[in-house]
């Protein structure tokens, strides 16, 4: 195709008026809505010069901003939060064919045994939220917290569970959960990016960098990685001889000829470069400041157990704080390390868990807290959870093993949620006496992401987005509020 000559087609009266009839209801149309996804926007200059301008929620909202946790590989829950003495007392006995027949596991076959928790667990704050003694301070805001031990799921491997809980599908492609967010609600602060990632735990996600990619959204939505140790955001400073004033003159003259292309080809993508590096401009200045720890208080950086300089889950549960109190829409950590099936001690269900727990307990419990003492908690959603549950049986590999651990299991499974306009001290959901199936008020997957877009004053049938000709959105076709868990 030749892009000149295709352009002065386009610009003929001819071809305008034999092509274009519906084309100008649309444009009509346009110009009585405004908005992404069905919503209120930014008027179009501040489209063009931000794409993720601030933009107003289909309805009243609950949350602004999120912060979520997300504890990759998965952990026990049935070793954390959802007790279940029936199976402690059946445990060495073999699994009932009924909860096997036709199923698949990822490293378990055969008739595996029954395995109870080792861990002691007991009931805290007003609402007598169950929890374990791995958890040793996250008891101190029970009544904060919004578990849910219904949950479920229809992938039972790592990466295809972690792409359908964050992106909505099992295949990457789609729009991260964070990228869906700011493309409906845009970020607060324009010098800083909308949806921000930070890892922990010394790799990522099995889903990899998949798990907070734009997808077929513009690329401005996609998730920024940032370190707590060395430069916050690579490759975003300046080379050796570059000043900012020259940095300045450079990105004028690339902005210019940006400019030029968009208005001859009208590509998004061209607006998104060019908003993209005038983000980069301002994140030198605006990143190494929020991400600098050390402005904290002695009391305040000893509270999550945070360690100034180094790269690790606490100082990502402080930085995440600070990126929210800037304005920044969607945090999301990712800690490495909670797949539990017990083929070593570090991955086992007695000092593994305890040891893997002690880091992450505090500082979850600390940012809790400092959330509420600061005023922000009722308008900060704060999740934690992983991609699937663990079986309540001995995982296959290791059943003649002193190390007790679990394989994967996608038919129930817990998760919390605090803040943000969900009840405090709040249990939803039960799952069966052995931990097999959901007994009451299932949370399917699709139904958690739909909820969290409500909070967020979303509709998630109305946030979409048209790519090879269907409109798209997170939850796909499915989805239904869980208006039972909300304030």
């Amino acid at each position: 195709m030749n892009l000149e000559n295709q352009k002065v087609l386009f610009d003929t009266r001819r071809h305008f008026l034999k092509k274009c009839p519906i084309g100008l209801g649309g444009i009509y149309l346009a110009s009585q809505m405004s908005g992404v996804g069905g919503m209120a926007s930014a008027s179009d200059v501040d489209d063009v010069v931000n794409p993720i301008a601030q933009k107003n929620p289909h309805f009243a909202a609950k949350a602004k901003n999120v912060i979520y946790i997300h504890l990759a590989g998965s952990p026990p829950t049935l070793d954390l939060f959802d007790y279940k003495p029936e199976l402690v007392k059946r445990t060495g006995e073999d699994c009932p064919d009924e909860f096997l027949a036709g199923r698949r596991f990822a490293f378990t076959s055969g008739k595996p045994k029954l395995l109870g928790t080792p861990r002691q667990f007991k009931q805290h704050g007003e609402g007598g939220v169950w929890m374990s003694d791995a958890l040793p301070t996250l008891p101190e805001v029970a009544d904060e917290m919004c578990v849910i031990r219904s949950m479920n799921t229809d992938q039972f491997n790592h990466a295809p569970a972690q792409l359908f809980l964050l992106t909505g599908s099992p295949r990457q492609g789609r729009p991260s959960f964070g990228s869906w967010v700011t493309y409906g609600l845009g970020s607060e602060n324009e010098d800083l990016p909308g949806f921000v990632v930070l890892n922990s735990g010394g790799t990522n996600p099995s889903a990899g960098k998949n798990a907070w990619g734009n997808g077929f959204l513009p690329s401005v939505f996609q998730g920024v990685q940032c370190r707590s140790k060395g430069a916050p955001v690579l490759y975003v400073n300046n080379p050796a001889g570059m000043s900012r004033q020259l940095r300045r003159k450079t990105l004028d003259a690339i902005n210019e000829l940006n400019s030029l292309q968009a208005e001859s080809l009208g590509s998004p993508e061209t607006r998104t470069r060019i908003a993209q590096y005038e983000l980069a401009y301002r994140m030198q200045v605006s990143v190494p400041q929020v991400m600098n720890i050390n402005d904290e208080s002695k009391e305040t950086i000893e509270s999550y157990g945070a360690k100034p300089g180094e790269a690790n889950f606490a100082n990502n549960c402080l930085l995440a704080r600070r990126l929210v109190e800037q304005g920044v829409r969607f945090v999301q950590l990712f800690d490495w390390g909670w797949d539990f099936h017990g083929t070593n001690a570090s991955r086992g269900l007695k000092g593994g868990l305890s040891s893997k727990c002690a880091s992450m307990d505090r500082p979850v419990t600390a940012l809790i807290k400092d959330l509420k003492q600061r005023g922000m908690l009722q308008d900060t959603l704060v999740i934690w959870g992983g991609e699937f549950g663990r079986t309540p049986f001995r995982e296959g590999r290791t059943a003649k093993s002193q190390v007790l651990g679990r394989d994967h299991y996608p038919d129930c499974y817990s998760i919390f949620m605090a803040g943000g306009g969900v009840k405090g001290g709040y249990t939803h959901g039960e799952t069966d006496e052995l931990g097999f199936k959901v007994a009451s008020d299932g949370v399917h997957v699709h139904d958690y992401q739909a909820t969290v877009l409500h909070l967020l004053g979303m509709d998630h049938e109305r946030l979409t987005h048209r790519f090879q000709g269907r409109d798209y959105r997170l939850t796909d076709v499915h989805g239904e509020v869980v208006h039972d868990i909300i304030a």
